[in-house]
């Protein structure tokens, strides 16, 4: 157990820097930590979700652009999927940027970065551009995928372990509402008869904002650096690329879904953009919202048993996908959509619990306790977070792909939806077996055997 804390501030320095930061120390958490953590973490929330909102513009972007623009279904695919693609690439460095530059002034420099797309996407969103200007434009809008990497880094060294659950789910779930929010956006644009332009010139102010008030509002922690022990360390660990396959199956559906779900509607059901632009926001807005939920489920219940679960729903609403995509059921496919989206917002909340629980279990079997544990947990956590953040968003890419190859081989969405069936029970099969197969059987204990520390997975 730690000493109380003495001191009922964290001692700072110019700049906004906090020197001394212990929320494992509950009098130090409860006099003054949980106020500075909460509000650093609101503050973090709204410049990721602009970010969010920038990075999946194109998903919106793309429901404008009728046959004047010259691009075929397959060019908005390869459009989206590289987007996507930037979104991914970039989670790593800005993992690493907030020990170089403090959690809040790269908060600052990331939120004021979305200008540079915004911005480009407003200059060249005309009939007549080329799709390669699309394309590198496109590429540019990446750069708010890297928001959550950053962000998430960030907000993990701010609250305990008990809390990171609901903390992580609420920081990465009031991102991913950015996505629903901009195409919220783009329907009421639509529906006003109003252009692209309008819509991006409603961001350019919104991101003023929120890096003006990331200036006025954060801190930066002295206590997160960079340790390149820690990143070869996580990068050498089984268990950080064994998640980073879960994760593509939860938030590689999440963010995939919410590029492909307009363009779908559009190539396979013939609805015009008004039409789904109805639609398409819902599965993200619930996705976006449950996922803080399944945070508080793998807080109480344990991360990957949620996340077993999580997967046997999203394989059942992907099968009556395939169902009602072979049935050309509109009624059907849309709710079923909606469904998949909500259950990969779940099971974003419920793998990013898992994992800091699996390396504070890890440090736990190492024979360490108390504050050893925990900044062993912290350290390789923190440095696999971007990792993991940024291979789990590649799916997003395989996603967007998959539905460009089976649109181009048999003009519908059928096939991809197979191989997304076919993932998520592989991702069914690996939880299990690596997480909850070893507690399944246990053998009897002597009392001496129960104080040796075990590792176990299950309660992650």
């Amino acid at each position: 157990m730690t000493a109380p804390s003495t001191a009922p501030a964290p001692p700072s320095r110019g700049g906004r820097w906090i020197q001394q930061w212990d929320p494992e120390d509950e009098t130090f958490w409860n006099e003054t930590g949980e106020k500075v953590a909460r509000r650093n973490l609101l503050f973090s929330v709204l410049s990721e979700h602009i970010g969010f909102s920038i990075w999946t513009m194109w998903s919106v972007l793309v429901l404008f652009m009728g046959p004047e623009y010259g691009l075929t279904p397959a060019d908005k695919f390869l459009l989206t999927s590289m987007v996507t693609l930037v979104g991914a690439v970039v989670r790593v460095p800005y993992t690493f940027a907030v020990a170089i530059f403090g959690g809040r002034n790269w908060t600052i420099i990331s939120a004021s970065l979305l200008l540079v797309p915004t911005i480009a996407a407003f200059v060249v969103m005309e009939p007549g551009t080329s799709f390669n200007t699309f394309l590198l434009v496109g590429l540019l809008a990446g750069i708010g995928g890297g928001n959550f990497a950053s962000s998430m880094t960030n907000i993990n060294a701010f609250f305990p372990l008990r809390k990171k659950g609901w903390a992580l789910g609420l920081n990465a779930g009031g991102g991913n509402i950015g996505v629903p929010v901009i195409q919220l956006i783009a329907l009421a644009v639509i529906g006003a008869s109003g252009g692209p332009r309008v819509l991006l010139g409603i961001y350019i102010p919104l991101i003023v904002v929120a890096a003006a008030l990331s200036a006025l509002k954060m801190d930066n922690l002295a206590s997160v650096k960079n340790d390149t022990g820690a990143a070869v360390d996580s990068a050498k660990d089984g268990h950080t690329w064994i998640m980073s396959f879960l994760y593509i199956g939860t938030f590689g559906s999440f963010i995939g879904f919410s590029f492909a779900f307009g363009q779908v509607l559009q190539v396979q059901f013939g609805r015009t953009p008004l039409q789904a632009a109805y639609v398409t926001f819902i599965g993200p807005l619930l996705g976006s919202l449950i996922r803080p939920l399944g945070g508080w489920l793998a807080d109480k219940y344990g991360g990957a048993k949620i996340t077993l679960y999580n997967y046997v729903g999203m394989g059942a609403a992907t099968a009556v996908l395939v169902f009602a995509s072979m049935q050309k059921s509109l009624p059907l496919f849309v709710t079923a959509f909606v469904v998949l989206f909500v259950l990969s917002g779940l099971g974003n909340g419920s793998t990013f619990k898992m994992i800091p629980g699996i390396f504070h279990t890890k440090a736990l079997a190492k024979g360490l306790t108390g504050d050893e544990a925990a900044a062993y947990g912290r350290r390789l956590s923190g440095a696999s977070m971007g990792l993991i953040g940024a291979v789990g968003a590649l799916g997003g890419v395989g996603i967007n792909l998959a539905f460009r190859q089976s649109f181009l081989s048999n003009g519908s969405g059928t096939g991809a939806f197979v191989t997304f069936l076919v993932y998520y029970a592989l991702c069914f099969a690996v939880t299990w077996a690596v997480y909850l197969r070893r507690t399944a059987a246990k053998p009897e204990a002597t009392a001496a055997a129960e104080t040796k520390p075990q590792l176990s997975y299950a309660e992650v």
